[in-house]
């Protein structure tokens, strides 16, 4: 059915709930901000950094370009690691590279960041394409992350599908005029994939993979 599968990272691959929020966490200390709320600190997980530190925290964007600046202080030593790869990823990428599918990474995470995750896992032998964005804010969103990737793959947008946990995904795909997927495996809120029209919903790892191999 698709010729090539756009995944983003955070949420849909791993989990990476430990790292995000104790790095947000160590960020809003140097604010003289001590947030424990999970749930706050969960917002986190999917969107760009900047955006989330100046809507849940009312940060002006010089602030939140300092802050982000912190959290990447503790994430490239630290929180880059504290994540985990969801169960059954690895054998749906087997599954899918057998098919002969194009895989591809479309992160708004940067750039470095993300492949230094997949080769952590094993698993950037995978892709054919890893696309995120850059520590300057290149690419910052969603859209601006599959555009590259469709143009690095030259696949026709009619074949080409973008699989994440949040409406930003969803977004990002309609924006660009691609099909997409929502996986509950991350961090959307209830309903949120639903409102922002996800072409498709899946619950497990296990019901993407199967219909991902068509």
């Amino acid at each position: 059915m698709f010729d090539l599968i756009m995944f983003d990272l955070d949420g849909t691959l791993t989990d990476p709930k430990e790292g995000i929020t104790n790095c947000v966490k160590y960020a809003l200390e140097s604010f003289g901000i001590h947030e424990n709320d999970e749930r706050v600190l969960m917002k986190f997980i999917g969107p760009p950094l900047v955006d989330s530190f100046e809507e849940l925290y009312g940060f002006s964007p010089e602030d939140a370009n300092r802050a982000v600046e912190k959290y990447r202080e503790r994430f490239s030593s630290i929180g880059i690691f504290e994540n985990a790869v969801f169960d059954g990823v690895p054998e749906m990428l087997t599954k899918l590279k057998i098919k002969g599918k194009k895989i591809a990474l479309a992160t708004s995470k940067p750039h470095i960041f993300a492949e230094r995750i997949l080769e952590k896992f094993k698993l950037l032998k995978y892709f054919d394409y890893t696309v995120g964005s850059e520590l300057d804010g290149t690419r910052n969103y969603k859209d601006e992350v599959i555009n590259e990737v469709l143009g690095l793959a030259s696949t026709d947008k009619s074949n080409a599908v973008m699989v994440g946990d949040r409406k930003h995904d969803i977004l990002g795909a309609k924006k660009c005029g691609v099909t997409s997927i929502g996986v509950r495996v991350g961090y959307a809120e209830p309903g949120e994939l639903e409102a922002a029209g996800a072409d498709y919903i899946f619950d497990t790892i296990a019901e993407l993979s199967d219909f991902l191999q068509k």
